[in-house]
């Protein structure tokens, strides 16, 4: 394992990797702590405010161009923004069913499955984990 390769890289892809490291250990944190208390809802506050960035930074970053600069990763990026809107919309309604679940999907789907792909052979943080 070596940090060279995100050293290396512009400073939007360290942004975008920083910011979805911290959101992917918040996020895990936030599972096991108590639900509705002022803890809870700052995490909260804190983890759409990273997820909001991971997003908006995947912007700058083209490497995988399929249709001019974008990829279908911008349009999970584009997903994630309303998800998160969506998901913060049902929380300040009390619909905490609706806001559970929309924000496990997006920890699983936006930063899990996603991240995962990350690691792929020729991908920065494939080279930083994987070497």
């Amino acid at each position: 394992m070596t940090l060279q390769p995100l050293l290396q890289a512009s400073p939007v892809i360290q942004v975008h990797a920083a910011a979805a490291i911290a959101a992917l250990v918040l996020g895990a944190l936030q599972f096991g702590l108590p639900r509705g208390f002022g803890r809870h809802r700052l995490m909260g506050r804190l983890w759409v405010g990273l997820m909001a960035l991971v997003a908006l930074s995947s912007f700058g970053i083209s490497g995988l161009r399929q249709v001019g600069p974008f990829s279908w990763i911008h349009g999970l990026s584009v997903f994630t923004l309303g998800a998160l809107v969506l998901a913060v919309a049902y929380a300040r309604r009390r619909r905490l069913a609706a806001h559970r679940w929309a924000m496990i999907g997006l920890y699983l789907g936006a930063l899990v499955v996603t991240g995962l792909f990350t690691l792929l052979p020729g991908r920065i943080m494939g080279h930083v984990v994987f070497g």
